[in-house]
């Protein structure tokens, strides 16, 4: 923070004196905006709909009453009311006409074009995939940020100003009980437990809901019987039949927990009593546990990063980070005009540039790709070909040279200011992250054991990443790296940027990264991934690493052959 303070001091001293140069459906906020003005459409096609039918509704009263008031009358002295000619005569005309025309305006549907509406608008619904989509996402966020399932139904999440929310939208019992069936149908008992449990104490707190709590009773048993939690699964079921005593599962269930139940007893008195086998249990449970955790040592790290728990810089090394005005060896383009750059970390260097990209160059950028917007793909190294994958969620555009003068000035902003050839660049990734949107870690260069990764390009590895961050993220979102600890926060106008690559051209396993999920906001990035070729003589080659990587010369005459 000290050094952050240091640098607005900086920039701010230095304005006087230069001019700066620059001032899924559930995978992507972007296109789910669409969703909800459709959604705005129906509701005002909704209301239409009911103004037509409380208007016909409004006619029929009406005729009803006058008739009622009309038949009482007559009732009183039939004889004489159809004795004048005149009363006769309408009598006649109102059931052989106007009863037809009430009859007619009955059975009239009023909801056509409402229906008819909502059948156009359908087509453009999420369906059960992207329900589940965004459920999953929802249990994901829970897991990386250690949410309580209390915190999520209130809505009382991290980032979240509950006094600015022009509304705060609660969770309801019936959303905790879908959003645990969904867990069950993937026979994810963790979250089934903790989110029928949490519609279980909605409804004991006395919400009015339609949900059956014996319906909960009855997965909360189940979920925690498949975690080994027999007493807990046998308090559930008893709990449930007292509800519906006639519940055929519950009383079958009821049996086979009670028969478990006692097998574990009589080996326990077995195994010498109950504490015996509870210090075994136990140790078998935690040594389960190290196994677990041993074989996901970096989910762990990545998760506790994207927390904001990564590694601490010590004095001596923060010391050496800095921040300046980046002219990139007074660069015609920035020797007026410099550019401020901000030391990010040191191993590997990873530096920021502020105010890289202006808001009216992040709007057009976003135009050009939301028509675009696919779920974004992965590399896959046994096929060579582009697939989508459960670590990459996100939807993702490209826009490709000349195709706009903001995409071409982009561009050649990259170029100045890297010193790196962008011709064998890939062309601009633009990427949203929406509901949980996240890209677990990963690199971003060919590694040895996929020697073919960018065959199909011709311009050899991945030499340098450029990052723009298009938007503020409100919580979440962070790029981390796990392998050195280190957590770069989205900051919208700005760009961080990196080499893959050392100049020996061996890849750089330090720069193994993640994008986190977003919990709250929304999160718009564009990357420019930039090759080998054409670096000859800008990035010259270096035999620095040879004590630690071998072969060198081979590998990067194959990348640049």
């Amino acid at each position: 923070m000290e050094r952050r303070a240091v640098c607005v001091l900086l920039w701010i001293s230095c304005l006087f004196c230069c001019s700066v140069a620059h001032n899924d459906f559930f995978t992507s906020i972007g296109q789910m905006t669409d969703l909800l003005f459709t959604e705005k459409d129906l509701v005002t096609s909704l209301k239409d709909y009911i103004r037509a039918e409380e208007s016909k509704l409004e006619q029929v009263k009406q005729w009803a009453e006058k008739l009622d008031t009309l038949t009482l009358t007559a009732a009183k002295d039939p004889e004489g009311f159809l004795g004048h000619p005149v009363n006769a005569f309408k009598l006649m005309k109102r059931l052989n006409t106007e009863w037809g025309d009430l009859e007619n305006l009955v059975l009239k549907d009023m909801s056509e074009r409402f229906i008819s509406n909502l059948t156009i608008q359908r087509q453009h619904f999420p369906n059960e995939e992207d329900q589940t989509g965004a459920a999953k996402a929802l249990l994901r966020l829970q897991d990386t940020y250690q949410l309580d399932t209390h915190s999520i139904s209130t809505g009382n999440l991290p980032g979240v100003d509950l006094g600015g929310l022009p509304f705060l939208n609660t969770m309801t019992a019936e959303d905790c009980l879908e959003l645990g069936k969904i867990a069950y149908s993937e026979s994810d008992y963790y979250h089934t437990e903790l989110w029928m449990v949490q519609a279980l104490r909605q409804l004991d707190e006395g919400e009015e809901s339609a949900v059956d709590a014996a319906n909960v009773l009855d997965y909360l048993s189940y979920s925690v019987y498949q975690q080994g939690e027999l007493e807990k699964a046998l308090e559930y079921t008893r709990r449930l039949l007292r509800l519906d005593a006639g519940h055929q599962r519950a009383n079958g269930n009821l049996k086979y927990f009670e028969f478990q139940l006692a097998k574990r007893r009589e080996a326990q008195a077995e195994e010498g009593g109950k504490g015996k086998d509870g210090t075994e249990r136990v140790k078998r449970e935690t040594e389960s546990k190290t196994v677990e955790n041993d074989f996901l040592p970096e989910k762990r790290k990545y998760e506790r990063l994207c927390r904001g728990d990564g590694l601490k810089m010590t004095p001596r090394r923060q010391s050496r980070m800095f921040c300046r005005y980046f002219d990139n060896n007074r660069h015609p383009r920035y020797l007026i005009g410099p550019v401020k750059q901000e030391d990010e970390w040191d191993r590997p260097n990873i530096v920021r540039f502020h105010d890289i990209i202006s808001d009216g160059e992040i709007a057009k950028v976003k135009q050009l790709a939301k028509p675009r917007l696919r779920r974004a793909t992965v590399h896959n190294p046994e096929t060579g070909e582009l697939t989508t994958a459960h670590y990459r969620v996100s939807k993702s555009a490209w826009l490709i040279e000349h195709e706009h003068p903001v995409v071409d000035r982009i561009n050649q902003r990259i170029e100045d200011l890297t010193g790196l050839e962008i011709g064998t660049a890939e062309d601009l990734q633009v990427a949203n992250y929406g509901v949980g949107g996240q890209y677990e870690p990963h690199y971003d260069f060919g590694r040895k054991d996929e020697p073919d990764a960018f065959e199909e390009l011709g311009t050899g590895n991945r030499i340098a990443t450029w990052l723009f961050y298009m938007s503020d993220v409100a919580a979440g979102g962070a790029t981390v790296f796990t392998e050195v600890g280190a957590a770069v926060r989205p900051m919208k106008g700005t760009a961080v940027f990196w080499y893959n690559l050392f100049p020996s051209g061996e890849g750089d396993y330090s720069t193994r990264h993640a994008a986190c999920p977003v919990l709250v906001g929304n999160k718009w990035v564009s990357n420019k991934w930039i090759h080998e070729r054409g670096q000859e003589f800008r990035r010259r080659c270096s035999l620095q690493e040879m004590d630690r990587q071998s072969p060198v010369l081979p590998h990067l005459l194959h990348h640049l052959l």
